[in-house]
């Protein structure tokens, strides 16, 4: 495989992480950059480590693993996402602490579970796995750094709206995963 492959792999399997940064920008009401670089870090982390773990598991499980991965990242997106949507409409409370821990790893996996199956098929092709993973890393890193200033930007104009709005972009990115799996539509 080679670099205009992976990188397209790796651009791609970025997004979805991309976008669950944009969300997490949106919350902010000024930038944090360690925040920004925490997210970064756990999203471009989990990025690269799913492939890793995909392909320690290789032929073994891949039916399993791509069977049920939307349905997965479906759940996760979505319970993240009607949080969410829930705190933006509930007053009087604090807003959802979207960067503690236990959302940040929720989050990463929910993102990342693609990559599993990725690495999955990196196995199979007999990928050299650490220059890849690392490569995948260091992209997701970047977008997903990049995804919440852009968030940010948007967010400090549009705040009283981005919180239901980044809830409402998780739901729907997770059923895009789940009805792309299923084949009602293609992308």
């Amino acid at each position: 495989m080679g670099y205009i492959e992976l990188f397209i792999i790796a651009v791609g399997l970025s997004m979805d992480a991309f976008a669950v940064a944009i969300c997490k920008g949106l919350s902010m009401q000024k930038i944090i950059y360690k925040q920004a670089l925490l997210t970064a870090c756990f999203f471009g982390g989990f990025q690269a480590m799913m492939p890793l773990i995909g392909h320690a598991l290789g032929k073994q499980f891949s039916d399993y693993i791509i069977s049920v991965d939307h349905w997965i990242a479906f759940v996760l997106l979505s319970v993240i996402g009607i949080n969410m949507i829930r705190e933006a409409c509930t007053e009087g409370e604090e807003a959802c602490q979207l960067f503690c821990l236990k959302n940040l790893v929720v989050l990463s996996l929910a993102t990342s579970i693609d990559a599993l199956a990725v690495g999955v098929t990196f196995a199979f092709l007999r990928v050299n796995i650490l220059p890849a993973v690392t490569f995948i890393g260091i992209t997701t890193f970047t977008f997903s750094f990049l995804g919440v200033r852009i968030g940010n930007i948007f967010g400090a104009r549009f705040k009283s709206k981005a919180e239901l709005t980044g809830g409402a972009i998780l739901i729907a990115m997770g059923a895009k995963i789940l009805l792309e799996h299923l084949g009602v539509i293609g992308f």
